[in-house]
């Protein structure tokens, strides 16, 4: 495409208003949008929306643009890919169930398989650093992706983003500020069926400026400490790829794949349904040798095969048929593949354990307070008292993890080191119970109340690697007379019970971002538990529904937090957000519907020889081996590797530790 010029740039704007004008103009017919029964038109409606939110929705010239504005673009960060890495070849991988959906927004997607499509693929406006963790006056340090450049007029609550003229997207088509538009409307819309985009972008932004095709404002409603990365991490919606998106958005768009930004798609031919999908690099991406972006995303292919069982994986990997496994499981680490495995021992396997520093995932368990028994604060107070976690750590873990404390792990000084999770204590337990009515045992040793109901929940996950844990957590509870049904169902099916609000227990994580500080509103705002919790006067609102497909897996409402949860988002003031959050963690911890699980604090991973790493091993924040996919195939080393397997032939073992990131 040839750059704009700045000629140019006013008839563009000026196109798109005088489009604008002529839809104000039809709004009394009956029919104002040129869509059918079998075909919506999502570009017509959007327009016509941005024409009806005039105090959001603005369009000027580059001439308007601030003149004080200072520009950053990143380019003064250093690089953190390795210049040896090599191009090509098919990485194989495991992915244990097949995805429902390809979309990336909307039912059923929000799933295990969604990072390889589009969290660890797609290069947003701007990547957070992930080695300088250091804070500047407006937040992270950033590396360019769709963007080249930013501002931020702290004054203003205004940040300013010029998109890179060569980026585009894997279909080739142009990425411009008319997707950065068309997203205000996608994701407001009720189409998607995704209730957190839906209130992020109508809630989190107060107006939209349009300068020219690729330089856009986005306007907050109060000024904050993170209004760059809400900025950056974020991209736009491909217009062209959506313009059928209407009431049947999450059928129609199923088995769609979304144009990406980033390196690789997802090609017709690369599903094979119920069995394999495969990744394929985006033909001339054109960021293939940008600085940042280079010597990353090497192999060719990426080809996830489903295999349902972990151990069914682990087997394909020794033989060959993989690439790498993750070792987190320390059965894994020290039994199955130890350091004297004839593989290891070797050097054809190497086995790699990188320490991270990140905000820790939530392990734990989640408990649905719309459930009978657990609406009960004695009963989750007693459950809390009635896990062994100390024990799982120990036994499941040989120690190597540690107890998570709050629900904000690992978030520095917005972390409260005042609480402290409640540790397995039997007595403490049966108090609690006791206060529940749950007083007797019955011939099972379950207790019982006066009515002879049992205590019995369904914990349900998706983790079958973790399954015993749970048989652990299981066992000792018994001894508190409570009995756990374990319901172990594959990561989607679990993910999909969970959404649909049908379990009692669920125990699982979200994989926190690297973030400034926790976020509250998606997992405890009464928003997102409820269509209308409250009535005007503030009491319960006896007809309110259940809100499905939303991250309150505990179905938390409660007032006040919704206020504190309120202010947090809207203040400026790092100090009272800290107060604020210290709070939040404190009423979490009194409500007990969350149970603090473990921490991990490393990646392990076992690889074969031909799978290379850079010699850092991995970047600070990273939450998993492939993340930022650093890592390169060599093909001549594969293939003396194969030699030397059928001859005999050794080479030295390579257990590696990284552990310049560790915390003390």
């Amino acid at each position: 495409m040839t750059m704009t010029t700045r000629a140019q740039l006013p008839q563009t704007i000026f196109a798109l208003l005088a489009g604008l004008a002529l839809l104000l103009a039809g709004c009394g017919k009956k029919e104002t949008a040129a869509a059918t029964a079998d075909k919506p038109d999502a570009l017509t409606e959007a327009k016509a929306y941005y024409a009806a939110h005039p105090n959001f929705f603005h369009f000027k010239t580059p001439a308007d643009l601030p003149a004080h504005l200072a520009w950053d673009d990143g380019m003064d960060q250093p690089e953190f890919s390795s210049p040896d890495a090599k191009r090509g070849g098919t990485l194989n991988f495991w992915v244990q169930d097949f995805p429902r959906t390809m979309r990336t927004v909307g039912p059923d997607s929000n799933g295990s398989f969604r990072p390889w499509i589009l969290d660890d693929i797609a290069m947003l406006y701007a990547r957070r650093h992930p080695n300088v963790t250091s804070l500047t006056t407006n937040g992270f340090h950033y590396y360019p992706g769709i963007a080249d450049r930013w501002a931020v007029d702290q004054e203003a609550k205004t940040v300013y983003v010029h998109i890179n003229p060569k980026a585009r997207w894997s279909d080739g088509k142009p990425i411009t500020t008319e997707d950065v538009l068309f997203s205000h409307w996608f994701y407001r819309t009720s189409y998607i069926k995704a209730p957190w985009y839906n209130n992020y972008y109508t809630t989190k932004f107060s107006g939209l400026t349009i300068y020219d095709a690729h330089t856009f404002a986005l306007t907050f409603p109060e000024r904050r400490p993170d209004m760059l990365s809400q900025t950056l991490e974020n991209e736009p919606s491909p217009a062209h790829f959506y313009a059928e998106v209407g009431e049947d958005y999450p059928e129609r768009y199923q088995w769609r794949v979304v144009p990406t930004s980033g390196a690789y798609t997802v090609l017709p031919s690369g599903i094979d349904k119920g069995r394999s999908v495969t990744l394929t690099h985006v033909k001339d991406w054109w960021a293939e040798n940008l600085p940042f972006w280079r010597h990353r995303f090497n192999p060719d292919r990426i080809r996830l095969n489903v295999i349902r069982d972990t151990a069914k994986a682990f087997e394909s990997f020794r033989k060959g048929d993989l690439d790498f496994f993750n070792l987190a499981l320390a059965e894994y680490w020290y039994d199955k593949l130890p350091d004297s495995a004839p593989e290891v021992a070797n050097g054809y396997i190497h086995k790699l354990k990188f320490f991270n520093d990140i905000p820790r995932p939530t392990y734990g368990l989640w408990m649905n307070e719309t459930k009978p028994l657990l609406d009960n604060r004695d009963i989750r107070v007693g459950i809390q008292y009635a896990m062994n976690w100390a024990l799982v750590i120990s036994k499941f873990a040989r120690g190597d993890w540690d107890r998570m404390q709050t629900a904000s792990d690992g978030f520095g000084e917005f972390t409260n080191p005042n609480i402290h999770s409640r540790p397995f204590d039997i007595d403490q337990a049966l108090a609690s119970f006791a206060k529940a009515g749950f007083t007797q045992r019955g011939p099972d040793g379950i207790l019982v109340n006066a009515a002879g109901t049992r205590l019995s929940l369904q914990v349900t996950t998706g983790y079958e690697n973790l399954k015993d844990v749970l048989t652990i957590l299981q066992e000792q509870a018994l001894k508190a007379g409570l009995e756990l049904r374990v319901d172990v169902l594959d990561s989607t099916a679990a993910w999909k019970k969970v959404q649909e609000k049908k379990h009692d227990i669920q125990f699982s994580a979200f994989n926190v971002g690297a973030e400034m500080f926790p976020r509250y509103w998606e997992t405890l705002h009464s928003a997102n538990a409820y269509d209308k919790p409250f009535l005007d006067d503030g009491s319960i609102n006896p007809a309110r529904q259940i809100k499905t497909q939303t991250n309150n897996l505990q179905e938390i409402a409660i007032p006040e937090l919704d206020r504190l949860i309120e202010t947090y988002d809207k203040s400026d003031d790092l100090g009272e957000m800290k107060r604020i959050a210290y709070r939040i963690e404190e009423m979490i911890y009194e409500d007990a519907s969350f149970c603090p699980g473990f921490i991990i604090p490393f990646i392990r991973t076992a690889t074969w020889r031909w799978l290379d790493v850079p010699k850092e091993g991995n970047v600070k924040i990273a939450t998993s081996f492939n993340e930022f996919f650093l890592f390169w195939l060599d093909d001549a080393k594969r293939q003396e590797t194969e030699a030397a397997r059928k001859a005999g032939q050794t080479f030295p073992p390579a257990i590696e530790v990284y552990d310049q990131y560790k915390q003390p």
